[in-house]
């Protein structure tokens, strides 16, 4: 994706008008609903699946991403596919390419109107979403007031990562997870016990390297991949105990290609330090629901660290398409089934058992 010039960005935010930035303040003419919706008999938890303010979907507009869901992202409409599908909690959070596009002013105003935003539909749909904050990061004393803000204003569930961050004119080329840049970052994260997910990223030049986004999905699972070796190899997951890591897409190649990573059983049959923390971290379902992806997936991680992801983008990534895989995936018990669908959820989430 070609990056964003400075006055793309602001032309992006004129467009959208002024937008209060109180979790209270009405936005984009979506009023709080009558009475909330029924409660689904399925009573799935949903830790990836995106939403976008009415600024955000402005700011993508210009932009050429082709992310038309985000674009027209409508909060009624979201809440019907969820009662559709037996979603009973979706935990919200914003998709690539994150809200940094070269000024770090306009992407702390950015982060804060999103996660206002979703602060706001947590209280207008009680129990119905949690919200993982976005950062401003690169940008890291931003990212630093935004944790702060999150965590103690809008009593977030967690924290959203890209997988890596492109630093125009700042700094020389993506910075990963593990890069010492976010130490700070990850101290704070520490310190808070914060359950951080982390949406891949379309970064170049991987991205370009085929026509008309043909390596897209080629570039996600490979910035995933990419990033989990970033936490590996600095020993951020080690030295971060506290931070409880959920990568997307069922760890993008990751678990395909192990040796690579250097994880392995030793002689005693018992995991070496990496494979350890590769199984201590939580993965999601989107787009890791076929019994092809499944069948090596599952051998890998255990049952109680997979969790339920649709990728919900408006007009795609229904959950309806990961229950049918799930359910027809014939390597899962129902207890097994209804764990990754609500109950390892709300090991993370206790709060959630209330809804």
């Amino acid at each position: 994706m070609t990056m964003l010039r400075r006055r793309e960005f602001l032309s992006g935010l004129a467009a959208a008008g002024a937008v209060a930035l109180v979790p209270g303040a009405v936005r984009g003419g979506q009023a709080r609903p009558a009475a909330a919706a029924a409660a689904p008999a399925r009573r799935i938890i949903d830790t990836h699946y995106h939403y976008a303010s009415p600024k955000y979907s402005e700011v993508l507009r210009p932009m050429g991403t082709g992310q038309t869901g985000l674009i027209e992202w409508n909060l009624a409409k979201a809440v019907e596919d969820m009662d559709k599908f037996g979603v009973a909690t979706s935990i919200a959070s914003i998709s690539e390419p994150g809200v940094h596009f070269g000024d770090d002013a306009q992407a702390r105003a950015l982060a804060r109107d999103c996660n206002d935003f979703g602060a706001k539909m947590m209280a207008d749909y009680p129990g119905r979403f949690g919200l993982f904050a976005i950062l401003p990061l690169p940008d890291v004393d931003g990212a630093l007031k935004e944790i702060e803000y999150a965590y103690d204003t809008l009593k977030a569930d967690g924290i959203c990562f890209m997988s890596s961050y492109p630093n125009p004119g700042k700094y020389q080329g993506n910075k990963y997870l593990g890069d010492p840049l976010f130490t700070p970052v990850m101290e704070e994260l520490n310190r808070r016990k914060a359950i951080c997910y982390t949406h891949p990223f379309r970064a170049e030049p991987l991205y370009s390297l085929l026509p008309d986004r043909h390596a897209m999905g080629i570039t996600l699972a490979t910035e995933t991949t990419i990033t989990i070796e970033s936490i590996l190899y600095t020993n951020t997951a080690t030295r971060f105990p506290d931070i409880t890591f959920i990568w997307s897409h069922g760890g993008g190649t990751m678990p395909y290609i192990t040796s690579r990573f250097g994880a392995a059983k030793g002689p005693d049959g018992k995991p070496n330090a990496t494979l350890a923390t590769i199984q201590r971290f939580y993965y999601d379902t989107a787009q890791a629901f076929t019994p092809y992806t499944l069948d090596g997936f599952t051998r890998l991680i255990a049952n109680s660290h997979i969790l339920f992801g649709s990728d919900y983008l408006g007009n795609a990534g229904s959950a309806g398409n990961v229950v049918r895989g799930l359910e027809s995936y014939t390597g899962f018990t129902p207890a097994q089934l209804r764990a990754i669908e609500r109950d390892n959820a709300l090991a993370l989430f206790p709060r959630l058992k209330q809804g």
